[in-house]
């Protein structure tokens, strides 16, 4: 039925659709196309996009759990640990030997030396020299040019032998030391000194001959008896006929009992000039004390027992002098704390001590002077000293210390011939001396560092007018470089303040005191060296001293060399 509905529709709408357009009827018009039609499309922008979802709804999780523990027991076995070993640190090589040579203005040459045997563990022999002198020329008051030069030799031959619990070593040595007295008073106007000597004829030359024997323990625990016995025999050799035999012993031994440390000392020196009238000299001494030490603080109680026997000529050594003899005792004792641990320790002693004026201690203060052999002993009756040391806190270490000394017969050295070949006489005086002191060593960064230090003197002399010879202060300051042990300098400048010399101008030294008195003002020394490491088996060196070029004398009308530059190697075998 619904079929035949759709049909009867579908009809009636049909029949009355062709009826409505037969019956309409109107005006009609007429088109003319002269051209063909094309039609076309205008064009136009086209936008595509992707749509954007964003949702805005958020999950959040909600998570829970449990743990459950439950223990674990792993299987072990148990098995022996290996015993620990040490390994020492790889030691540096060892060269067999090491030649340095070098040459510099004043026609000076320079060698040194030395042998060793390779690192042992049963014993150490070797032999060292060294070979230094000037040959130049310096300028006097009068600007006269004089013959100023010098020689220094030395030679060693030295051994080790290294047992379990000591160490025996000795050495045969040898020193040759040649001065020219070519000073002299260029303002007198006697014209003794006319005509000038020869070089041999002011030519002084001194040989030491020695050798020594030790034998020492090397045990670390206090409760052992530390020791230490030394031997020597020395010659001294000045002309032909002046020679000074020297025997020599001393001990030292040390344990500690009770918690203190004992030590004994013990001494004898004997000494045989050849030519001499009178018996010959010998000291005796025996030094006993007792010490102990905290981490806060230390002491020591002790004294030195000298016995000696002495003997001197007369003042200008025209008479035979007299014999003394006789026991002297020096007192030993130290104390010290700590005020600041390692930064800051005080430190006060009250020592004393025999100075022996030996031809070599004589020597080194002054070669010029007339007599060495028969000096007169210096005794220090007292030497009182505080002061303070410690970590400075910059890599290196400080020290201040004030000392006050008795001396009796301090030697000083004075001039009386007006001509060439001028030598100095030896007078004694009993004086008291203040000494302040200073020393100071840090790092500024890890390849410069600088050293310092100073003394402050005061003389109080008896009989002489001044301390002939000695400056009322000096002081030093060094600088250091080091590029990782490739590049090394150094810079440093000295200072020797004013000193006064004297004269005498009579022949009787023992009844006059020196009338004619000399200054030589401060004296300022500034000094380089450098080196180069070109491999660590040879290297490449300069120095040059005294670069001001500042005039100085050394003793009274003995002008030094002036500018001096060397320039050398070293080479290791």
């Amino acid at each position: 039925m619904k079929r035949i509905s759709v049909i009867f529709l579908m009809s009636v709408l049909a029949i009355g659709y062709a009826y409505g357009q037969g019956e309409q009827e109107g005006p009609r018009r007429e088109v003319t196309l002269y051209n063909v039609y094309k039609p076309s499309l205008s064009e136009s922008r086209k936008r595509s996009f992707l749509p954007m979802i964003t949702d805005t709804a958020r999950i959040t999780p909600d998570i829970t759990y449990n743990v459950t523990t439950k223990p674990f027991y792993p299987e072990y076995r148990i098995s022996p640990l290996k015993a620990a070993t040490l390994q020492p640190d790889p030691l540096p090589k060892l060269y067999k030997s090491h030649i340095t040579l070098g040459a510099g203005n004043y026609y000076t040459p320079f060698a040194e030396l030395s042998i060793t045997n390779e690192r042992s563990k049963k014993n150490a022999l070797g032999f060292y020299a060294r070979h230094f002198s000037t040959n130049g020329k310096v300028k006097l008051d009068n600007d006269e040019k004089v013959f100023a030069g010098y020689m220094d030799n030395d030679a060693s031959i030295f051994g080790k032998k290294f047992f379990r619990t000591s160490i025996l070593e000795g050495s045969i040595d040898y020193s040759q030391k040649t001065r020219y007295a070519y000073g002299f008073n260029t303002a007198d106007t006697t014209g003794a000194w006319e005509p000038r000597p020869e070089n041999r004829d002011i030519r002084r030359i001194f040989q030491d001959i020695g050798a020594t024997a030790s034998y020492k323990s090397i045990s670390t625990d206090s409760s052992d008896l530390a020791y230490n016995i030394d031997l020597g025999y020395d010659l001294f050799m000045y002309k032909e006929d002046l020679m000074r035999h020297q025997v020599s012993f001393a001990g030292l031994f040390a344990k500690e009992i009770k918690g203190f440390y004992g030590q004994l000392g013990a001494g004898f020196n004997y000494y045989y000039t050849s030519g001499d009238v009178v018996s010959p000299e010998f000291t005796v001494s025996l030094s006993p004390g007792i010490s102990k030490k905290s981490q806060l603080w230390n002491f020591r109680l002790g004294a030195d027992l000298v016995y000696d026997r002495d003997f001197s000529y007369a003042v200008g050594y025209d008479t035979l002098g007299t014999v003394k003899e006789g026991v002297k005792i020096y007192p030993d004792i130290r104390f010290g704390f700590s005020i600041m641990p390692t930064y800051m320790d005080f430190f006060l002693s009250l020592t004393g001590k025999l100075d022996k004026n030996t031809p070599q201690s004589v020597i080194a203060d002054n070669p010029y002077t007339n007599n060495i052999f028969q000096q007169k002993n210096s005794d220090y009756s007292m030497i009182a000293a505080a002061g303070f040391s410690g970590n400075n806190g910059i890599g290196g270490n400080y020290l201040v210390s004030l000392a006050y000394a008795m001396v009796k017969d301090m030697i000083f050295y004075v001039t009386k011939e007006p001509g060439p070949g001028r030598y100095f006489y030896s007078v004694y005086d009993d004086i008291d001396l203040l000494n302040l002191h200073g020393e100071i060593y840090g790092e500024i960064t890890d390849k410069l560092s600088f050293s310092g230090s100073g003394d402050w003197y005061q003389y109080n002399t008896v009989k002489l007018m001044h301390a002939p010879n000695k400056p009322d202060w000096n002081a030093e300051f060094g600088l250091k470089y080091n590029l990782r042990d490739k590049i090394l300098a150094g810079i440093d400048l000295k200072a020797i303040g004013k000193r006064r010399l004297s004269e005498y101008t009579v022949d009787d030294l023992s009844s006059s005191v020196p009338v004619t008195l000399l200054t030589e003002p401060i004296h300022l020394n500034l000094n380089f060296s450098a080196e180069y490491r070109y491999t660590k088996i040879l290297s490449f060196w300069l120095k040059a001293n005294n670069i001001g070029i500042n005039r100085y004398n050394e003793y009274a009308y003995y002008p030094t060399q002036r500018f001096l530059f060397m320039l050398g190697f070293s080479y290791s075998l």
